[in-house]
Order: C-alpha cells, then sequence, then structure tokens
C-alpha cells in the first residue's frame, strides 16, 4: 500500500486501462476517466462517464479500473459510472489524438458543442494527412466510428465521430 495516496497516483496507475477496442488509448486519454478523489483513509472513488448511452465496452473498463486499484493494494474502492458529466470527443486529450492516428483512427476534429453533418463528414486521413476525403457511411464497426475513403493516398479509413 502506498503511505501518501493521492489522485496524481491513482490517475498514473489508470494509464494502464485501456479502451477495449482501442487498446493503444487509455481511457485518461480518451476522457473517460472524469473524476478520482482519494479520501485521507485511503478510499478512491473513480468516476467514469461513457462515450455514449449503452457503451457495450464501459462493462469491460469499469472491471479493468477495478482490477488495476487491486493489484495495487487498493481495496476500498468505488467505480461509478455515470452521465452527470457529459462525455464529449473535445475530452480526448492531446496524445489520446496522436494514439488514435498512429492507430490508424482519424480523430474527431475539435468543435465548439455544435456538431453538425459538416464536422461529421470531414475527415482528415490518418494515412496521409489529406482532406480530400469522404464520408462513405457513418456507420463502422462501432457506434463510435465512420467510415471515410482518402481520394488522395486511396485508402478507406475509420475516424472516431465527434460527438
Amino acid at each position: 500500500m502506498v503511505t501518501a495516496l493521492t489522485k496524481d497516483i491513482v490517475k498514473d496507475w489508470l494509464e494502464e486501462v485501456k479502451d477495449p477496442e482501442i487498446p493503444v488509448l487509455s481511457l485518461n486519454d480518451l476522457g473517460v476517466i472524469t473524476n478520482i478523489d482519494v479520501s485521507p483513509d485511503h478510499k478512491v472513488v473513480v468516476n467514469m462517464t461513457p462515450t455514449f448511452t449503452g457503451c457495450p465496452a464501459m462493462d469491460v473498463m469499469q472491471q479493468d479500473v477495478k482490477d488495476v486499484l487491486e493489484k495495487r493494494g487498493i481495496s476500498d474502492y468505488e467505480v461509478i459510472v455515470s452521465f452527470e458529466t457529459q462525455w464529449n470527443s473535445n475530452m480526448i486529450s492531446e496524445k489520446g489524438r496522436i494514439a488514435l492516428k498512429d492507430f490508424g483512427l482519424a480523430p474527431p476534429p475539435g468543435h465548439d458543442m455544435i456538431v453538425d453533418i459538416d464536422i461529421i463528414e470531414r475527415a482528415k486521413c490518418p494515412h496521409c494527412d489529406s482532406e480530400d476525403t469522404e464520408m462513405k457511411t457513418p456507420f463502422g464497426p462501432t457506434l463510435c466510428r465512420s467510415m471515410h475513403y482518402c481520394n488522395s493516398c486511396q485508402q478507406a479509413f475509420e475516424q472516431f465521430k465527434p460527438i
């Protein structure tokens, strides 16, 4: 057990918890971990917000957080999944955006909380950085992805949808 347990230590531990569908992206960088609280008696409370209602990966992510806490000797903890903080794609960190691109997924563009069809249709190719792309379908292999095609390098790619 760590003697001076802090929120930052727990956050560092949770770096090893990855999105099960995008294993290069930590939950911290995805923005799913929305709060960590460590009480003076070392009870840890982790708040998580799904990227969308009904995310099938949420139970796995929640269990992975519990597993990391238990592996570090934390037995008094609570992992809360709630929509109190509404997730949006602007919560993906810069490190997370780079990880998405390196994984071959176009990161969602930043937005001013107004997401219309224009922002959903636009995607920068993660392979050649061209903006000469077109959306083929807003439905990808998961609900949080859409399918695009790059007219420059002629490769299909997925985009993490802006929300």
